[in-house]
């Protein structure tokens, strides 16, 4: 502030040097007239050598562009100015101390510009700069919360796989590009081969764990960033191949069975073999093929369960043309 400007007894000085906010008044031709305390603290320069100065002198080129125009717009049109600090980040070099180096980081912050006609200086512009450092970190958290609690409802909670939620919305996507671009989609239904009886023999925690190293097994398999693996519910899984054609299908169908079987996960009551094993069912939607997806998801179950049937730790396949068309 310069206390003879507003007179050598005026209270204002002192009172803008209080504020918890930027306070900057420039005439027309954008010359500092008022400068308080604040901005001192948080660009390291003193009213002494802000007043009289354009505020792009004062400042240097750490001033951004959307800045000066927003301060050209208030002055020229008379009307008022905001820059917040989603849209405009840090237009102003200000940082929460005094910088000490180049590299400081700058303090988030707002400008609100309000044109009006100040004695005995005419038309001028005042310039109220809000610090936005807790609004900003207030965000950032609501955001990490807001990712957590995405990935907690995409993602099953016990196997890590992805989750019923997320492979719903995922295959009618998938599903959706594949009939409008003509492409090929493929999905495996799995299931895991008498997990009731081995939950019984050896209790569900050990069941959680099996499942665990079972999705572990078949997510090291799966080598393509867009195959996506989903618990379906229970002990069934559903992997969602993007492009892909039925030999190709049937292959990975193959190497998650061989995956699982690799484990030697000891299960005594399977009825088929001393370790667990899986059962899979395999569908593919061809190039321009019609069929909607229910049908293909359908055509999926139907060959998990002639897997199942013909004596499982198995693959069999089925086409969309044989399941039957939704009601």
């Amino acid at each position: 502030m310069n206390p003879k400007e507003f007179g050598g007894d005026s209270p204002w000085p002192t009172i803008f040097d209080a504020v918890g906010f930027g306070v900057i008044l420039v005439d027309a031709d954008a010359r500092v007239l008022l400068w308080n305390g604040w901005l001192t603290r948080h660009c390291g320069v003193n009213a002494q050598s802000a007043l009289g100065q354009s505020l792009a002198a004062v400042f240097g080129d750490g001033v951004s562009p959307s800045f000066l125009a927003g301060l050209r717009n208030a002055l020229h049109y008379k009307l008022p100015v905001v820059l917040s600090n989603v849209l405009h980040l840090c237009p102003l070099p200000l940082y929460a101390q005094t910088p000490t180096s180049a590299t400081a980081l700058r303090m988030p912050h707002a400008i609100t510009m309000t044109p009006m006609v100040v004695s005995p200086w005419g038309a001028c512009c005042l310039i109220q700069v809000t610090d936005s450092s807790r609004a900003v970190s207030r965000e950032k958290v609501l955001q990490r919360h807001s990712e957590r609690l995405n990935r907690e409802v995409m993602t099953d909670s016990l196997t890590r796989a992805f989750s019923r939620g997320f492979f719903d919305q995922f295959y009618q996507q998938e599903f959706a590009l594949a009939q409008r671009q003509g492409t090929r989609l493929s999905l495996i239904m799995i299931d895991v081969d008498y997990f009731k009886n081995y939950n019984d023999a050896y209790g569900h925690p050990a069941g959680d764990q099996a499942l665990i190293a079972v999705v572990k097994a078949l997510t090291a398999t799966l080598l393509r960033a867009t195959d996506k693996l989903a618990r379906y519910g229970g002990e069934e899984f559903v992997v969602i191949l993007p492009d892909c054609a039925q030999y190709k299908a049937l292959a990975i169908a193959e190497q998650l069975r061989v995956a699982v079987s690799a484990l030697k996960w000891p299960h005594r009551q399977s009825g088929i073999s001393d370790q667990l094993t899986i059962s899979l069912g395999v569908s593919t939607l061809e190039s321009c093929q019609t069929c909607s997806a229910a049908m293909l998801l359908g055509a999926a179950d139907l060959a998990l369960y002639a897997a199942k049937s013909q004596g499982r730790n198995c693959v069999h396949y089925r086409s969309p043309k044989d399941a039957p068309a939704p009601v």
